[in-house]
């Protein structure tokens, strides 16, 4: 599978049962943000295809009021542009909804998503200290220990500014 992008495109309800399958990989039907879940095969979102077709990429995200949530973001190649290719639908799309605010959440571990978002020029808004117990609670599949064998125990808020 080449994994260079020709487009990406609005998820259609005929891509619903693959953004499950997706989201089923980190553990259950749902991701837990800000200590809520949130079923994101439901929400909006793009794929990223390649020029055969394929899917390489998904993002979802939530509108709320005068700002948007990346939900998910995956792309199944590293350095090939996928992630920042769909960063970039959903920031013309927030814009095309009128927000202000582009923002996410990650975990204190995911060191490559930490890299990957600030040099998009996100900038850190918040740390949410130890978040992670209380998503537990939500979602107990989520493991203790994560990625390069840091401890799972904070959420890090993103943001990007959308105001002209």
């Amino acid at each position: 599978m080449s994994s260079k992008i020709a487009h990406c495109r609005a998820l259609e309800d005929r891509d619903r049962s693959w953004v499950l399958k997706i989201i089923q990989n980190w553990g259950a039907d749902f991701v837990v943000t800000r200590g809520r879940k949130v079923y994101a095969a439901q929400l909006p979102g793009f794929v990223a295809e390649n020029t055969a077709g394929e899917k390489i990429g998904l993002v979802t995200y939530e509108l709320v009021g005068d700002q948007c949530e990346i939900v998910t973001l995956d792309a199944f190649a590293q350095f090939e542009g996928i992630g920042t290719e769909l960063t970039e639908c959903v920031r013309t799309a927030a814009r095309a909804f009128g927000c202000k605010r582009l923002w996410l959440i990650t975990t204190n571990d995911n060191l490559d998503a930490i890299r990957f978002y600030h040099r998009r020029g996100f900038t850190i808004a918040a740390i949410h200290v130890n978040a992670i117990a209380h998503s537990r609670e939500l979602k107990p599949s989520i493991p203790k220990i994560g990625s390069y064998g840091i401890r799972l125990r904070d959420e890090i808020e993103f943001e990007m500014s959308l105001a002209d």
